[in-house]
């Protein structure tokens, strides 16, 4: 049974920061490409970083480069997210999202995704 778990999340204040962490289970991590995405009340979710299946290759939203890192543990079958600088428009769910090979960044090419994490950031 294929599962993402995040966690790491909360309420921080701004220029703070936090560590996100996705563990996975029931499938071949090191296969597969990660994402991280990010939905705001109201809002579509939306792209944040992602990272190839290596961990050779990387993107990130504009939003969010030179502030937040990706990175992965495929020993650990762990993907994280750093998040530093924190803004309040940071905040929202996070979600953590799984493709087989190489990476992108819509919403509709991941093919697992895990249930969220609320990160709150107060001006």
């Amino acid at each position: 049974q294929v599962q993402l778990v995040e966690s790491g999340g909360g309420l921080v204040q701004a220029g703070g920061s936090l560590r996100l962490s996705c563990a996975a289970s029931g499938f071949r991590f090191s296969s597969y490409a990660m994402g991280w995405f990010r939905q705001a009340p109201g809002k579509d979710r939306e792209f944040v970083a992602a990272i190839s299946w290596s961990g050779v290759t990387t993107d990130y939203a504009d939003s969010v480069k030179g502030r937040f890192t990706i990175s992965r543990d495929n020993a650990k079958n762990t993907v994280y997210l750093q998040v530093n600088s924190l803004k309040p428009e940071d905040t929202a769910v996070y979600y953590c999202a799984a493709r087989l090979s190489l990476i992108r960044v819509g919403v509709d090419e991941y093919d697992y995704w895990g249930q969220g994490t609320q990160v709150t950031v107060s001006s």
